[in-house]
């Protein structure tokens, strides 16, 4: 080998090294941001895995449980323990005693004052025997009465309580079946948020996938005008085309690259807003798998999608809440009537009480306490506060009694414009399958005139506009298609939407009004707005 190659061996291998590792971190780089494929169920389900709606609605699940356990806990038992400890640091019976002398130096007298006390048997004996204690105590006899707690230094007390209700005039019953109510509404309210969030997933997946296709028919466009401009070129070379053509077909391919780029902006758009509704980081690469054309409806645990949708008013979501809160409005009224009557209940506690002359007591050493009683409570006079409560729940009756009423007619109204929707989406997509099919052919023809002379290139523009007109409303009838179906699918446990001369829907506030009418001892407000919903489609 001569020096100059033995100098420039290092050099061409480092350079081998680095034109290898290009190919090599490229690949790398290109399998790095390699889309991950998404379903429109794989959607769906993560969406509902990261919704912050979906949580709330499993949060008023819960506290709807919680409040029917409040409630039925008030026919059960309450028994409470309690512990108390009480350190004497000056007492007025301090030196009080009973039973010896109080000379400290001789012997102690034995007690004269304890077995009278201890003897009696009548309440009067007893008074009598205590009196000649006290006398006891002016004459220096002393026998302690720490024993009973008369100033005692230690004093320990453990006690229970029991309690339970006997009557309450329906006033139990009432607060229970409200409770009961509010568990259904919570139940509803929760599939309906699901269905809710299947849909909008299935307006945003299905608008990403109509955004993507009207790029795919950008771009064909956009390569349709380049190989005329192409062929006006040969055509101007050889003397067949004028200038003017020439002009007319680079502005006309021109004109296609803006409406390329808010495609692809458009598309890019959707997307994102796909990835913000799942929560998906903004920079992932996803691919759509499910198609727009004959789109299957997706399948979701717990949620009415059988082909033959049930467009009952009765069986509809917000229906069954609506009725569910007016069976808790008329459990609160049925309490609030019975705080006039009185309620019974039967009491027991019991004391054990201990005071030791040490810091901690024997648990032999103990005197007790133990009572037995029943209870009546009833207002014999509130100020109209009672009067008041009953005239508030009569009216959430009420209202609640004609939120149903409207619902139901909302449902019934939801239900036909749900019904001419997925009509008019099929009628579309069908019409447009034919005018596509024609506009394509009618496009190939004129391609074949415009290569033989015999057609025009205005002619030739306007057939490759209609034909991409076509292919849109096709893509666009698809997409309206696929979302009819599915809200067809889910119309049972999807919240009302208001129909409107336009076609345009807002959504009724029956789901928050009849959560909030099912909670116990809440008032539910006139109108409303449920958590997550969108427009008619």
């Amino acid at each position: 080998m001569s020096p100059l190659s033995a100098r420039r061996a290092p050099a061409l291998l480092l350079a081998a090294l680095l034109l290898g590792a290009v190919p090599a971190a490229a690949q790398q780089a290109a399998g790095a941001a390699a889309p991950h494929p998404l379903s429109l169920e794989d959607a769906i389900r993560t969406a509902e895995q990261q919704s912050a709606t979906i949580g709330i609605a499993r949060a008023g699940m819960t506290r709807a449980r919680g409040q029917y356990d409040q409630a039925r806990s008030q026919f059960l038992p309450q028994i409470g323990a309690s512990l108390g400890y009480t350190r004497t640091l000056r007492s007025q019976f301090s030196g009080f005693s009973l039973g010896g002398t109080s000379d400290t130096t001789g012997p102690k007298t034995e007690s004269v004052c304890a077995p009278h006390i201890a003897g009696t048997s009548t309440p009067a004996e007893r008074a009598a025997a205590l009196a000649q204690a006290v006398t006891c105590q002016s004459a220096g006899v002393g026998s302690s009465f720490q024993s009973v707690g008369f100033g005692a230094v230690n004093q320990y007390v453990f006690g229970l309580q029991v309690s339970q209700n006997l009557f309450t005039w329906g006033r139990l019953t009432g607060q229970r079946a409200a409770a009961v109510a509010g568990q259904r509404v919570a139940d509803i309210e929760f599939d309906a948020q699901r269905a809710q969030l299947a849909l909008d997933v299935t307006q945003a997946y299905y608008d990403a996938v109509l955004a993507r296709q009207l790029v795919v028919i950008a771009d064909s466009t956009l390569a349709q005008t380049d190989e005329l401009l192409r062929q006006t070129r040969v055509a101007r070379q050889v003397g067949n085309a004028s200038e003017f053509d020439l002009l007319k077909a680079q502005v006309t391919r021109d004109n296609q690259r803006p409406l390329v780029l808010q495609a692809e902006t458009n598309r890019d758009v959707a997307m994102l807003n796909l990835k913000r509704l799942l929560q998906l980081p903004l920079d992932d690469s996803i691919a759509l798998t499910t198609p727009i054309e004959q789109a299957p409806v997706p399948t979701l645990t717990g949620i009415a999608t059988a082909p033959a949708p049930d467009t009952s008013a009765a069986d509809r979501a917000a229906v069954r809440q609506a009725a569910q809160a007016l069976r808790a409005q008329e459990g609160l009224l049925q309490a609030a009537k019975a705080t006039r009557f009185p309620s019974l209940a039967l009491t027991s506690g019991y004391q054990r009480l201990f005071f030791p002359q040490t810091a901690f007591p024997s648990w032999s050493n103990y005197r007790e306490n133990w009572t037995v009683g029943v209870s009546a409570q009833v207002s014999l006079f509130s100020g109209g506060n009672t009067q008041g409560a009953e005239l508030v729940a009569q009216a959430n009756v009420e209202q609640a009694r004609a939120q149903l009423q409207q619902t139901k007619q909302y449902a019934a109204l939801d239900a036909r414009v749900a019904m001419r929707q997925l009509a008019q989406a099929e009628a579309a997509w069908q019409a447009s399958a034919g005018t596509s099919e024609q506009a394509q052919k009618a496009y190939d023809i004129d391609q074949v005139r415009y290569r033989e002379g015999i057609s025009t290139q205005t002619d030739l523009a306007q057939s490759r506009l209609l034909l991409q007109q076509a292919e849109a409303n096709r893509a666009q009838a698809a997409r309206d298609l696929a979302v009819a179906r599915v809200r067809v699918a889910l119309l049972r446990d999807l919240p009302l939407q208001q129909a409107t001369g336009s076609g345009a829907g807002a959504t009724t506030g029956t789901s928050s009004n009849a959560a909030a009418a099912a909670a116990p001892g809440t008032t539910p407000g006139a109108t409303g707005t449920s958590g997550q919903t969108g427009g008619m489609i």
